[in-house]
């Protein structure tokens, strides 16, 4: 016979305080839980998820919109920012005259926008593409893979990291992910230095979101270049997240999860290192080993 509980918690997820991110709300929302013979009526809570329309402008323009993405709420300046990075659309922070983000509500709903102006005039035409990002694949709606290539050199030889630490980084994203320890429901992206040490995170429902704004922070620091760091994302390792790091200059690239065929060719044409199913303290290297040191 089933029993019903009301008022019970359903998954208990531990409070977490990290100084490296402030914590995004969640949204609660009341379900049913079956677990075996009892039901559970009880609050969840739910990653939050609202569309963003990135617009850009030069001087004596009207804005122009470039991409609408699926998000989670937070660091919109950064996820703007990185996004023209990693594209391609901006090469500099002296670029960027204005960022106005906009999510006040009209008739009750979201009005999620980011303008950004620039100091030079903005012609979209030569993209040949449109964007269209979706929270599960960065790359959906755009003209072909062909269209997308990335226009940057190799990253430089050399950034080494000792296994014994390549092995610990997964435990400290798992442990900074603020907002994945209360609704179990999205993607992160960690930036480490050489010694293994957390040095930013950003969770995102949309995998290439949450790295987009780990670069946007830098670019916007006047840093864009992380020629001696560490990437370390939540998931699956896809070739936009590939372009991304490629742009960022980040000569290593781990994923707790699996690398894409495209993925491991964007590494080889870039000199970029790529691990993967980094877990339980084993991972596998697909390209360039020589930046991960076996003996220490």
């Amino acid at each position: 016979m089933f029993m019903l509980q009301k008022g019970r918690r359903c998954r208990p997820r531990h409070d977490m305080i990290d100084h490296l991110h402030p914590r995004n709300d969640a949204t609660a929302t009341q379900i049913m839980s079956v677990q075996e013979d009892v039901v559970l009526d009880c609050t969840d809570w739910l990653a939050p998820e609202e569309p963003l329309e990135i617009r850009v402008q030069g001087p004596g323009q009207d804005a122009l919109s470039v991409a609408v993405t699926m998000r989670t709420p937070g660091d919109d300046d950064e996820l703007t920012i990185g996004f023209l990075y990693t594209e391609g659309l901006i090469r500099s922070r002296a670029e960027i005259v204005h960022i106005e983000a906009n999510t006040r509500k009209l008739d009750g709903q979201p009005c999620n926008t980011a303008t950004v102006t620039l100091s030079h005039p903005f012609d979209l035409a030569p993209l040949k593409r449109n964007f269209y990002a979706t929270s599960s694949c960065g790359i959906c709606g755009k003209a072909s893979l062909e269209q997308i290539a990335v226009h940057c050199d190799p990253v430089a030889p050399g950034s080494v990291i000792a296994r014994s630490l390549i092995v610990e980084l997964p435990q400290a994203l798992r442990q900074a992910q603020q907002l994945f320890a209360r609704t179990g429901g999205l993607h992160a992206t960690g930036l480490f230095d050489l010694t293994g040490r957390l040095l930013l995170v950003r969770e995102d429902v949309g995998r290439h979101n949450a790295v987009d704004k780990v670069v946007g922070y830098h670019v916007l620091a006047g840093e864009p270049s992380l020629a001696r760091h560490v990437l370390l994302v939540s998931g699956r390792l896809s070739f936009e997240i590939m372009q991304k790091a490629a742009m960022a200059r980040v000569p290593i690239i781990c994923a707790v999860s699996a690398p894409s065929s495209l993925a491991v060719q964007v590494a080889r044409r870039f000199g970029m290192t790529v691990v993967g199913f980094l877990r339980d303290r084993h991972f596998n290297v697909y390209t360039h080993p020589e930046r991960i040191a076996l003996d220490r």
